[in-house]
């Protein structure tokens, strides 16, 4: 009975043996050794509301290396974007200090001269330079020198054009979601021929919307070309200054003011019932998406303004609607102000504002919102409710209540209405706030992009295992089955003769 136990032992043991051997042999080398240093990377992304700092990694043997570039880290600092600091002199610089030091302790101190710095300024900045080109200049000076005096790689600050924000939005976006190349399991790079996704951003002075298409995109302005990881992308972009969320709210009330007449109070239909707010007129044309807005006659920019909500979901639907242009089209077809988009196509991502537009109208409504049937119903719902009934649903919004009822329906008309989205497209939306563990917006696709990590030829054959490796793999593979049928027969044969001399004796 032991001999047999042996007998049975001797080919599992064997066969587990050159389990263990082949295991061995499939860690790639270098990560039996030391594992290698990380590079980093830095994006200070200078949004008109507020400045957020990213601080991405990638192993440093894989310069030219792709999908392997991580998030490591984010900072939001207090306070708004750099181009709120206009005439307080350093202010804008010193509002970044705080994610620098963060930077100084997230970054190993031996990679700090080694880590670029890159701050792109967004639409808040493009209004900037509109309106004062020489104050816009000064602010990115002063941010310039707050960042030279830490000891990274400084790579200059620049105003993104809505065209390159809008790409690089979704470089981001389908980089994340490996939508452009993935590491197989047999050890190489492969495209995963999927389908591209288009890129909804919803930000403080702008909206962009990108995708790829296969229609002719009649203005050249609003098309960008790439060629990524062996693949060419025509994608169709494009940026709506002064509709992004805190420009839209800002032309609404001076909408209201101007069609309700110039007086010291004005009922808006986008606030809920009960709110009452008190400001200064002047807040509401100092920007360029309402400077053409403002009263021609009496008017005084110190003078007190009282708005008054009134809750009412039509009202609020007819104001917002006439803040676009629906009426003309140079082109064959137009989403609004006379620009020129193809019909849209594929599936989506919505992030940034869109995001928590979204998941406020889930939480607070119950509805799901995966139609705009549903988009409807839970904006009608929010607008009817007056600020009390909101403040017992959602306390932890409080200082921004009041403006869910006008960025729900805004959004309502921008996608159904503006770009086209119907009970078909829009379900194939998702609404998301990072993807995997990075954050979704322009930044990480920006970096990619000015650091070559995002190379545009094909992307060549990565093996985890060196060739004499992968030629010991094939011989164990085709030896030990082998092998274990050798000796099974083997001990079969003797024991039939075992068994035939026992019979004769």
């Amino acid at each position: 009975m032991a001999k047999q136990r042996r007998y049975i032992f001797a080919p599992v043991a064997l066969v587990l043996f050159g389990i263990v051997a082949i295991l061995l042999l499939t860690i790639p080398t270098e990560d039996l050794a030391e594992p290698p240093e990380c590079m980093y990377g830095i994006v200070l992304d200078a949004g008109s509301s507020h400045t957020a700092m990213y601080i991405y990694k990638w192993p440093a043997d894989k310069q030219n290396g792709t999908g392997v570039v991580t998030q490591h880290s984010e900072c939001h600092p207090k306070g708004g974007g750099i181009s709120s600091y206009v005439g307080q002199q350093g202010a804008a610089g010193r509002s970044l200090q705080v994610c620098l030091d963060q930077a100084m302790q997230d970054i190993p101190r031996a990679r700090h001269h080694l880590t670029p710095v890159y701050l792109g300024a967004t639409a808040g900045m493009r209004l900037l330079n509109i309106s004062s080109p020489v104050q816009s200049a000064q602010v990115l000076q002063e941010v310039g020198y707050k960042i030279q005096s830490y000891p990274f790689n400084y790579q200059g600050a620049a105003i993104l054009s809505g065209q390159e924000e809008g790409a690089y939005g979704w470089v981001t976006v389908n980089y994340l979601l490996e939508n452009f190349i993935k590491y197989g399991f047999v050890g190489r790079w492969l495209s995963p021929g999927r389908q591209t996704v288009g890129a909804l951003d919803f930000g403080g002075a702008s909206t962009q919307i990108t995708f790829v298409t296969k229609d002719e995109v009649e203005d050249e302005s609003d098309r960008v070309k790439l060629r990524l990881y062996g693949h060419d992308y025509s994608l169709y972009t494009h940026s709506f200054l002064c509709y992004g969320r805190d420009q839209v709210l800002k032309r609404l009330l001076a909408h209201l003011v101007t069609t309700q007449g110039h007086t010291g109070t004005v009922a808006h239909p986008c606030f809920p019932a009960g709110y009452i707010v008190t400001m200064k007129l002047g807040t509401l044309f100092d920007s360029p998406c309402t400077v053409a807005q403002t009263p021609s006659y009496s008017y005084n920019p110190q003078a007190a303004l009282s708005v008054k909500g009134t809750g009412d979901y039509d009202h609020c639907l007819g104001n917002i609607t006439e803040i676009f242009s629906f009426h003309s089209c140079p082109f064959s077809q137009c989403s609004f102000d006379k620009v020129f988009q193809p019909n849209v196509s594929g599936s989506f991502m919505a992030f940034s504002a869109f995001f928590y537009i979204h998941q406020f109208l889930q939480t607070t409504t119950g509805i799901p919102v995966t139609t705009p049937a549903q988009l409807e119903e839970a904006a009608h719902s929010i607008c009817n409710m007056s600020i009390n009934e909101m403040l017992v649903l959602a306390p932890d919004q409080e200082p921004r209540l009041q403006d869910f009822c006008a960025a729900s329906v805004f959004t309502k008309v921008l996608f159904t209405r503006g770009y086209g989205f119907d009970e078909i497209s829009f379900p194939h939306i998702s609404f998301q706030k990072k993807a995997g563990d990075a954050s979704v917006g322009w930044a990480l696709g920006y970096m990619l992009s000015l650091s070559s990590l995002l190379p545009g030829e094909s992307v060549g054959l990565r093996k985890a295992l060196k060739p004499g490796a992968w030629a010991a793999l094939l011989f164990l593979l085709v030896l030990l089955p082998a092998t274990a049928l050798m000796y099974v027969s083997l001990q079969a044969c003797r024991r039939k003769k075992k068994g035939s001399s026992d019979t004769a004796s």
